[in-house]
């Protein structure tokens, strides 16, 4: 099987490695014909080449592998790859969140597969695990760790008395953070995987923007000390829950106690949950990014595709209400009295625990308090 890479990057580099290393007898099937890179200066290889077109337009090129994060160009590479009937394999957990539907209904039409793997988990097998748990379960609720750079922070600032903007740097100078680390610490990493698990889960689509997102951007160490004082950690979870006729669907921080699993996931590990009828609840854990953790997932994607088992999801337009889950939740804001109904404990001048609350009451209260430095932490202890 010949197969285009578009990227060169973190994880293209690390697709690229497994390949030609040629470990097992599976992977020697598979031969990468051409490379995109962005520009000259990565011009290191007879097959890397400027022009997506030498891709697209070879006939002996089976399946296009994306590792170019962002939008565009990504998006109009692979919906351009398959209308000439190449199959795709993607990294890229923002392009495909955001197109889902037009990529799955083009798959379809042009009789490729789309495997994404890779977009979650990093090297868990996620989404393979969600894929054979439905074909003999009802899956119930997926929550967990779906971001390493915002655990990685967490972890630190739990274990010492450091400010978030030093162990940011420190994440950014290990590769762990982007220059640029607004997905991260803004939720919207965590938001796109949650979605995506979702899509596959529950075979529902919704629009990425329903889903309620609460990253840790303006966490202090006063939050991780009260944390502390209820024996608690702060973990970025990322939900989804099944009800009757809707789904839920939440990041936010959460205060968990140190008794529970979560608790323990520490640096830049993924743990991730699946409840469902029959198997109860399974926890997924491991390497959540990284080069080869990650390209790993992409090349057990493209023997999927060799092996001829790729799997097919189908989707039908789904609800999200948030009004069903209740929780108390701490608030830490410049104006708490937007909030003065719902407050049970005032814990200092601008800190406060809620009485138990619906998310969308506490998420649209957070809305009208417009407040920039607002932090807020679903509290279960």
């Amino acid at each position: 099987m010949k197969i285009g890479l578009l990227g060169h990057g973190v994880v293209g580099s690390g697709v690229r490695q497994i390949i030609d290393t040629q470990l097992t007898s599976d992977i020697k099937k598979l031969e990468i014909k051409k490379i995109l890179v962005k520009d000259e200066s990565e011009i290191t290889d007879d097959r890397m080449t400027l022009q997506y077109e030498d891709i697209l337009n070879d006939d002996e090129i089976d399946v296009v592998v994306e590792c170019m994060g962002g939008l565009e160009p990504a998006h109009t590479f692979i919906t351009d790859a398959m209308k000439k009937g190449k199959h795709i394999v993607t990294s890229n957990k923002k392009m495909f969140a955001t197109y889902y539907t037009e990529i799955m209904d083009l798959a379809k039409e042009n009789n490729v597969a789309v495997m994404y793997e890779a977009t979650c988990g990093g090297g868990i097998a996620w989404i393979d695990a969600l894929n054979r748990t439905k074909k003999v379960d009802n899956i119930l609720e997926i929550s967990g760790i779906f971001n390493g750079t915002t655990n990685y922070i967490l972890t630190k600032m739990h274990e010492s008395d450091v400010a978030f903007r030093d162990v940011l740097k420190d994440a950014q100078n290990l590769g762990y953070a982007e220059a640029d680390p607004s997905d991260d610490i803004d939720g919207l990493d965590a938001r796109y995987k949650i979605a995506i698990s979702s899509y596959t889960a529950f075979n529902q689509h919704f629009p990425i923007e329903n889903v309620i997102c609460y990253g840790i951007r303006n966490l202090q160490q006063q939050d991780v000390e009260y944390a502390k004082k209820l024996n608690a950690t702060i973990k970025l979870l990322a939900t989804a829950r099944k009800n009757e006729n809707s789904l839920e669907e939440y990041v936010m921080p959460n205060m968990i106690s140190n008794n529970q699993m979560l608790a323990q996931v520490s640096n830049n590990f993924n743990a991730i949950t699946c409840e469902s009828n029959t198997l109860g609840s399974a926890l997924y854990y491991g390497q959540g990014a990284g080069s080869l953790p990650t390209a790993h997932a992409v090349v057990q994607d493209i023997l999927i595709i060799e092996n001829g088992n790729p799997s097919t999801n189908t989707y039908e337009e789904g609800i999200i209400d948030n009004q069903i889950h209740r929780g108390k939740y701490y608030v830490r804001t410049k104006r708490p009295i937007v909030f003065k109904d719902i407050i049970e404990e005032e814990i200092s001048e601008d800190a406060f625990l809620t009485k138990e609350v619906s998310l969308f009451e506490i998420h649209l209260a957070c809305v009208t308090a417009s407040d920039d430095s607002l932090f807020i932490a679903e509290v279960n202890v």
